[in-house]
């Protein structure tokens, strides 16, 4: 399957996964970028789960990326400017019959490529 139907698909799977599951995302770690980046945008959690249902195949940057730490489902990485800023999102669809994954979403720390968007001039 092309890559762009990939992602397509997997957006459509996290967006049903999600609704019915729900959304765990991850603030317990030691580097606190996401919790600063949700302070910083006065973000709630019902507003990334959101986000992460707005995204489009034109926000994908990366993946699928294997989970080496975690042995979980793959990595997709999205990218959105959220008020300015470019957030770097990190998802995956977490294991069968529980929440899905958001593993970041934090202000990007370095320029993302999208490879499926288009470009108006």
């Amino acid at each position: 399957m092309p890559l762009k139907n990939h992602a397509i698909q997997f957006l459509e799977e996290f967006t049903i996964k999600m609704d019915f599951w729900g959304l765990q995302i991850r603030t317990e770690r030691t580097n606190r970028k996401n919790t600063t980046t949700l302070l910083a945008l006065e973000f709630s959690y019902e507003r990334v789960r959101q986000i992460l249902k707005e995204l489009t195949v034109e926000d994908y940057s990366e993946g699928p990326i294997p989970d080496k730490l975690y042995g979980n489902t793959p990595m997709w990485i999205f990218g959105k400017m959220i008020k300015g800023r470019e957030v770097y999102i990190k998802i995956q669809m977490g294991h069968p019959n529980s929440k899905t994954i958001c593993i970041s979403f934090h202000f990007a720390e370095y320029k993302m490529t999208y490879p499926f968007k288009t470009v108006c001039i």
